[in-house]
């Protein structure tokens, strides 16, 4: 009768599995695989030698290779962050800068090559002679200001000043550009009219439905646009004898408030007569009302348009509408405490009305 042999048990009390590892795998190294490796080479032994980076992990083994992507428990989570691996997508901007780069270094690269060769085949005066010629060009392109890098863009046009800054001026004040966008002024309410004069046009719809298809013939506006200045202003000359002490219009005022944007430069006239101070800007045209019908129905206001005369085509003035307002409530200084008025130019259209 055959013998039954027991086989040995490994009994690991402390945890699962074999408790030892046996002597015929003792010294055998353990590599982490996956059944789903592509199998192209017995071994590699060129490592990190390949010439071409498309082929470098082509057939090396990815089993495991993301292991410090991956989740360890542990008990204070609060650290765990999920990283994003995403590509951005790069623009057309960006995928050329570093090629046109890479052509204006080769291309200075072979002109120091080739300056250095000529060189090599001059005697030595001629030699002299084209440092010299060097240099001199060198001192000109630092003192004219001429382009060297590829990405250095310089002005189209220059900005002369307004007007001419005589030496003989004394500066007052100068501020620049950060510690004006720091100002702010505190929060004031809705202002109130004081006076309206004019009347406006309705706003043509058709202007709206303009495309490729349904185009709009522009007309020429030959009419009477009278250009509102602050001292020239019938209205604020009324107000100036009885209240007020500070008058403006609104392009003086949109421009002082968007002083932090500007480009071209530009200048503001301040009249003081008395102790009233009249804020003007100088004569120029202002852009027609093309998108008004012609002839049309206008809303008219209570009073009517200061610089109409009673001889004058009515017709032939353009819409225009002037509003008074008060100046802003809550100001602490005592002499901008009084009222003051401002004449302004508005163009409102029917959807406004």
């Amino acid at each position: 009768m055959a013998k039954f042999h027991a086989p040995v048990i490994q009994d690991n009390p402390s945890g699962w599995g074999p408790c030892a590892v046996p002597d015929k795998f003792k010294d055998m190294p353990y590599q982490p695989f996956s059944k789903g490796d592509r199998l192209g080479k017995v071994a590699d032994w060129t490592g990190a030698t390949y010439q071409d980076k498309r082929y470098t992990n082509k057939y090396s083994s990815q089993f495991g290779g993301g292991s410090h992507y991956a989740y360890f428990h542990e008990e204070d989570e609060t650290s765990f962050q999920l990283v994003d691996t995403a590509k951005t997508q790069k623009t057309a901007y960006q995928r050329n800068r570093m090629r046109f780069a890479q052509r204006n270094l080769r291309r200075d690269k072979d002109r120091r090559n080739m300056t250095q060769f000529n060189m090599q085949t001059l005697p030595k005066s001629a030699k002299q002679k084209e440092r010299d010629r060097m240099r001199l060009q060198k001192k000109f392109q630092k003192q004219f200001g001429v382009r060297q890098k590829w990405d250095q863009k310089s002005q189209l046009k220059p900005r002369d000043s307004s007007v001419e800054v005589r030496s003989d001026w004394e500066v007052k004040e100068e501020m620049d550009f950060p510690r004006l966008m720091k100002m702010r002024y505190m929060e004031v309410a809705e202002p109130t009219d004081i006076e309206s004069c004019g009347a406006l046009e309705f706003y043509d719809k058709a202007f709206d439905r303009i495309t490729t298809r349904n185009e709009k013939q522009l007309r020429s506006i030959k009419r009477i646009f009278h250009t509102v200045t602050t001292t020239d202003d019938p209205v604020i000359r009324k107000l100036a004898k009885t209240v007020g002490n500070v008058f403006a219009t609104d392009a003086i005022l949109a421009t002082l408030m968007c002083c932090t944007r500007s480009v071209n430069s530009w200048d503001i006239i301040v009249q003081r007569v008395g102790n009233k101070l009249f804020f003007d800007k100088r004569d120029n045209s202002d852009f027609g009302t093309s998108c008004k019908p012609a002839g049309g129905e206008r809303h008219k206001f209570p009073n009517p348009n200061p610089f109409v005369e009673e001889d004058m085509d009515k017709s032939e003035v353009a819409s225009v509408a002037y509003r008074c307002v008060p100046p802003p409530a809550g100001r602490k200084d005592p002499p901008a405490r009084q009222a003051w008025g401002v004449s302004t130019s508005v163009r409102v259209r029917a959807s406004r009305l």
